[in-house]
């Protein structure tokens, strides 16, 4: 019995199956697939707009690298929240691993996007402009007119009116398939300047998002406030001479510029409605060879007016008070503390804190009876008093008529235990377990004072400004400006740069009823982009090149 094929085993046959295809060749396929869908426009797009999405959640909530304080404040306020907020990096946001993530998919897409094009627009520059449709008619716009000249002449007048084009020009033996057999075509585009333009923009984006990266990776940056008396001030020896400090994932903290600061005094001015106009702030610093030399320069701060040094930069960021307070000892012996205080109103600067005083050294026989008369103070601060009876407010920021409310405390402060406590608040457990215990509530006024029941003698001296500087220290800034300022100039050259095609058929033709020959000029355009106002263009366009109006509109002399 002899055994038959069907048709579907024959190696031609239309309905044989398809190979199965190697697993290689299906991990190449889909890394290929999945590179092209990442280096899509469209994709660049979206994760453009990932990215200022997920930088809201920086703007809107605190953050740890600006003010560690509000974000343990609003942790503690949503304890059910907070935590879980915590744990997906929403109060590091712009270094946490999800933004991480999109900022380098993004640069991976814009870069796979850009440099095809890039190579594109390259090749386009030197292939020459594609050559006239058979049919001009066709075309959005189309013209077409005879003239006595000769068509070398026509050509000629239109190629000298279309400077700036890139132009070609070719006759019927040229074209693959003419229309006439005499004809010349002239072929002409502009607007090369567009796609340049939107390729600068993409190579600044990407290059703004290398300046990023680079000053994240190789800076550092440092907050400390200082009290505005002309005292010693900082100089950048370590991180722990600020009271907040970011480094890049590259620095220590022990690289930075040298320098040091005092800051001799602090002016605000405000309108009558308590609105601050400016701040101003009279330092001296060292730096560079006044290190060694021992020579301080004076200079003036200013918001937004930095001291500018060796690439480091310090910034006057904001102020506040910083109430006096002297504790007189029953043996006599004095203790003055001068500490900020935190602003709780921006509007009138009301302002709450804390101050912790340990008693001189020697005045009791040991250590447990020191930490019992250890003194406390809490309370609040009003640059320009005013009373509600007894409830102390401010009624403006500027220090005309100071005074505090205050609790004073004695016992033990916490000051030796090791734990940490807030610069603006009393540790509450201390007081709920009777270890800090108040004495009095008073208000007081500059050179008043409260008496205890012990004899210590609480005096409010009045209050010094302090201001709260910034020194950072960014590698690429100036890059990223560079870079901020070309991606403007290239979305401004691409914005108003337009893409034009002009062509242009020439050829002879027999006059009516046997006449003398005559050119036929036949034009045809295409906007590449932008159609609206096209049509009034090629008009005009038309009549300079068949010499009715000899001057080149402004807008086609772009390139």
């Amino acid at each position: 019995m002899t055994e038959t094929k069907s048709d579907t085993d024959r190696p031609d046959s239309p309905f044989s199956p398809v190979p199965r295809q190697s697993v290689v060749g299906r991990v190449i396929a889909v890394v290929r697939n999945t590179w092209r869908g990442l280096t899509s426009m469209r994709t660049a797009l979206v994760l453009l707009f990932l990215l200022a999405l997920a930088a809201v959640p920086g703007a809107l909530l605190p953050q740890r690298n600006l003010n560690e304080g509000k974000v343990a404040e609003y942790i503690e306020a949503r304890p059910t929240l907070g935590p879980w907020m915590d744990r997906l990096e929403l109060f590091d946001v712009f270094g946490s691993f999800w933004f991480t993530a999109i900022y380098v998919l993004l640069f991976i897409s814009l870069v796979g996007c850009i440099l095809p094009r890039c190579v594109d627009h390259a090749k386009a520059l030197r292939t020459r402009p594609v050559q006239a449709p058979r049919n001009l008619a066709r075309l959005p716009h189309h013209h077409e007119s005879t003239v006595d000249e000769s068509p070398e002449e026509v050509a000629a007048r239109v190629r000298s009116q279309l400077k700036g084009w890139r132009l070609t020009t070719r006759t019927a033996v040229d074209a693959k398939r003419p229309a006439h057999d005499d004809e010349i075509t002239i072929s002409a585009e502009k607007g090369y300047v567009r796609e340049a333009g939107n390729l600068v923009f993409h190579l600044s984006l990407v290059a703004l998002l290398v300046a990023i990266a680079v000053g994240k990776l190789f800076g550092y940056e440092g907050s400390v406030i200082i009290v505005a008396n002309g005292g010693p001030g900082i100089c950048t020896t370590s991180p722990a001479v600020f009271d907040s400090f970011t480094a890049g994932n590259t620095q220590d903290g022990t690289g930075m510029v040298p320098m040091c600061v005092q800051v001799k005094d602090f002016k605000a001015d405000y309108l009558e409605s308590g609105q601050a106009v400016m701040f101003t702030s009279n330092i001296r610093y060292q730096a560079g060879d006044d290190l060694e030399s021992g020579t301080w320069r004076d200079e003036t701060l200013k918001v937004n007016h930095p001291l500018r040094l060796d690439g480091a930069r310090v910034y006057l960021q904001g102020h506040g008070y910083a109430p006096t307070f002297t504790v007189t000892f029953p043996n006599g012996e004095t203790r003055t503390e001068t500490v900020q205080w935190r602003p709780d109103d921006a509007t009138t600067f009301l302002s709450s804190g804390a101050m912790r005083i340990d008693p001189p050294g020697g005045m009791y026989p040991n250590e447990v009876e020191r930490r019992k008369n250890q003194i406390a103070i809490e309370g609040l601060f009003a640059p320009t008093a005013s009373f509600h009876g007894s409830l102390l407010s401010s009624s403006y920021p500027a220090m005309n008529d100071p005074a505090v409310a205050i609790d004073i405390y004695k016992g033990d402060t916490g000051l030796d235990t090791g734990y940490p406590q807030s610069l603006f608040s009393l540790n509450t457990e201390l007081i709920n377990q009777g270890r800090l215990v108040k004495q009095d509530r008073v208000n007081l006024r500059p050179g008043e004072s409260a008496t205890l029941a012990d004899g210590t003698e609480v005096t409010f001296d009045g209050a010094e400004e302090f201001v709260n500087l910034q020194v950072s220290h960014d590698p690429a800034q100036q890059w990223v400006l560079v870079s901020a300022l070309t991606m403007m100039a290239g979305l401004l050259v691409s914005l108003i740069v337009k893409r034009r095609r002009v062509w242009a058929r020439i050829y002879p033709a027999d006059g009516p009823d046997g006449g003398p020959r005559r050119t036929v000029v036949e034009l045809g355009g295409l906007a590449r982009t932008d159609q609206a106002g096209w049509g009034d263009e090629f008009d005009r366009l038309t009549s300079r090149l068949l010499g009715d109006d000899p001057k080149p509109d402004a807008q086609e002399s772009q390139r």
